[in-house]
């Protein structure tokens, strides 16, 4: 099937929904064969099963998507666990110009009515898409089927933009990313923690361990950034009232707003939007802008205001902040725009195009110097891009671990990597550019060569490639220590250095192994878990806890009975009462309140044999939270050292 013709057909096909459906099969549930009375996307939610399409086998797990056309013969047979899924009978009609071009290289008519089976990499759009149809198609009001046409045709443009996307990169997208995208786009309705898990198929107490570890604020508390930047925007932008905003960014309150605004921003709504314009106005004068323009702006930085400074008083940006056409501000774009004509005009050479040093003309007979190149043109996920060969001012907003091991200190990095403790010696004189991967005005104060990022703040990139050149890596396109440490030292030109580091690297991680395998025999299984209040978890290789040390590092295996579910999908959250079956004989646990005097005293915890025979190895989350280059090389010797102490 060709992507690309796919997306011509969609873009000029007339569609008509016959029906939106959701079925719940039980256990070993078996429809009955049938042929499909028009074109169809099914999509499962919940649970696994098995659909034969005129006869071949399409595994249903997580969020498949199942297409398929009118007269193809289809069963499902429903998994142990039964099966949700989605169903969405359609017609769709090309119009007849498009039949008559050119036919493609096979010679046969274009048809949308292809039949295939797909795993989206980040299936929340598609999932929150569907969802919204099928509430807008069960009301049988003409506007709301107005709306679930829509959603088809949106539904569609997911679908075929990832299976594009997909068949591009290998990489899989980061759970947190796909919670922030799901935030971005759904930001003024109302989101919870628990809609969130349902959305994305995992448990709350692993999506907001996760969601924090990746980004140090939790979903919460993200989704509360986000609709602050987002009003601060329609401050600058517009001349909305605050209560207008508030409802724009999903507050029905403007006061609490106001509230959140003044602790987040440190000034109310009213003043923000003063101080923007001002600032403005200073910039557009000409004998101020040589002066302003060497000086970055200052930055807004969070404070610990507390929410009660905010009232409603009229003298004080009470009820002034409701009613806001007195002060227009200028456009958000044209502000940012301006900020970064004057930082380019006094940083310079930052973003020029400089390839080649110019060398004094040499004198008569004497050997001309030859020019030295100072930037490098590389391939990024963002395009091509030029950078430094020798940058001297780089920030960090992720990937610092490498960085680290290549011998090189950036000057700024975010506030979760200054967190870490096991960078805490690199990271003297660097300056904490705030949450997730920073903010811009942090950012822009530090006048960088170089920016590092990877792919969970798209907006914030776009920002940074107008500062300086800005290298996007894809969270998790880098599987492992060696791919990546490797790949920054080609890029920094410190290859040297990174085969050096990896060298070590792997002695230490063998002498690790040796010492452990002498004292542990082989084939001792090992769970790798965390307990949060009474929510137990037990993880795999890619989600920190201590999995990359002792599966990868030592080679040890969970027990057999969960070792498949550990590769996929890499976790699960249990019950006390399945404590036995994913339990090993050796447990690392990730707990911050519980000792192990209390699991012993446990009724459930204490029948396990790990814990009677004292082979339970109980940290904190901020030891275990991290699987950077440097912490899972202190993380493996910190367990060894355990384990050989037993």
């Amino acid at each position: 099937m060709d992507i690309n013709e796919q997306i011509l057909l969609w873009s000029n096909a007339q569609c008509k929904i016959i029906d939106i459906r959701r079925i719940t099969m039980k256990a070993a549930e078996q429809t009955s064969s049938y042929l499909v009375p028009s074109g169809l996307f099914l999509m499962s939610i919940r649970g696994h099963a098995m659909a034969r399409l005129n006869g071949s086998p399409h595994p249903l797990n997580r969020f498949t998507v199942l297409h398929t056309h009118k007269g193809d013969r289809l069963d499902i047979l429903a998994g142990n666990a039964g099966c949700d899924y989605y169903s969405i009978y359609y017609k769709a009609e090309l119009p007849s110009a498009l039949h008559k071009q050119a036919l493609p290289p096979d010679g046969r008519a274009r048809s949308i009515d292809h039949s295939y089976s797909f795993v989206p990499e980040h299936p929340a759009a598609l999932y929150l898409c569907l969802t919204d149809m099928y509430q807008d198609w069960k009301k049988q009001q003409p506007l709301a089927r107005l709306r679930a046409k829509a959603l088809l045709l949106q539904f569609v443009h997911e679908l075929l933009n990832q299976m594009q996307q997909q068949g591009a990169r290998s990489y899989k997208r980061d759970l947190a990313a796909q919670v922030a995208s799901i935030i971005h786009a759904q930001y003024a309705q109302p989101l919870t923690l628990e809609s969130l898990s349902e959305s994305l198929n995992y448990s709350v107490p692993h999506l907001s361990s996760y969601f924090k570890i990746r980004t140090g604020l939790s979903p919460i508390d993200y989704l509360i950034k986000v609709r602050i930047d987002k009003a601060a925007a329609l401050l600058l932008e517009t001349d909305a009232t605050l209560k207008e905003i508030a409802l724009g960014v999903g507050y029905q309150d403007p006061y609490y707003l106001g509230r959140l605004f003044k602790k987040h921003k440190g000034v109310s709504p009213t003043r923000y939007r003063e101080e923007h314009a001002a600032r403005a106005i200073l910039e557009d004068s000409p004998d101020t802008t040589m002066r302003s323009s060497i000086v970055a702006f200052s930055p807004l930085d969070y404070t610990d205001t507390s929410d009660n400074d905010y009232q409603h008083n009229e003298s004080q940006d009470g009820e002034e902040d409701l009613f806001m056409f007195k002060h227009s501000g200028p456009a958000l774009a044209s502000v940012l725009m301006l900020s970064f004509m004057l930082i380019l005009s006094a940083c310079g050479t930052n973003n020029a195009v400089i390839t080649a040093t110019t060398e004094p003309s040499p004198s008569a007979g004497t050997t001309p110097v030859k020019e030295q190149p100072q930037t490098k043109m590389i391939q990024t996920a963002t395009g091509e891009i030029e950078v430094p060969l020798h940058p001297q001012r780089i920030v960090a907003g992720e990937y610092l671990g490498s960085l680290i091991a290549l011998g090189i200190t950036p000057v700024a990095t975010s506030d979760h990597h200054i967190k870490n403790p096991y960078f805490q010696e690199y990271l003297k004189g660097v300056e904490n550019i705030g949450d997730g991967n920073g903010n811009v005005e942090k950012i822009l104060a530090m006048e960088p060569d170089l920016i590092i990022m990877d792919d969970f703040y798209p907006e914030l990139n776009e920002q940074m490639s107008k500062i300086a050149p800005t290298i996007v890596v894809p969270y998790a396109s880098l599987k492992t220590v060696h791919e990546e440490v490797a790949y920054f030292g080609g890029l920094l030109g410190r290859e040297q250095e990174a085969e050096t580091w990896l060298a070590d690297y792997d002695n230490r991680i063998a002498i690790a192994k040796e010492t452990v395998l002498k004292n542990i025999p082989a084939d001792s299984t090992f769970s790798v878990m965390e307990l949060e209040d009474k929510n137990i978890m037990t993880v795999g290789t890619d989600y920190g806890k201590g999995g990359q040390p002792v599966y990868n590092g030592f080679g040890f295996k969970p027990p057999a009975e969960i070792a498949a579910e550990m590769v996929d999908p890499g976790w699960a959250a249990i019950s006390a009462e399945a404590l036995p079956t994913y339990a090993g004989d050796y447990i690392i646990l990730t707990s911050n309140k519980t000792t192990l005097d209390e699991l012993k005293a446990d009724p459930v915890w204490s029948s396990l044999p790990a814990i009677k025979n004292n082979h339970v190895f109980i940290w904190k989350s901020e030891r275990s939270n991290y699987w950077d280059p440097i912490a899972i090389l202190s993380q493996t010797e910190e367990l060894a050292a355990w384990l050989t102490s037993l």
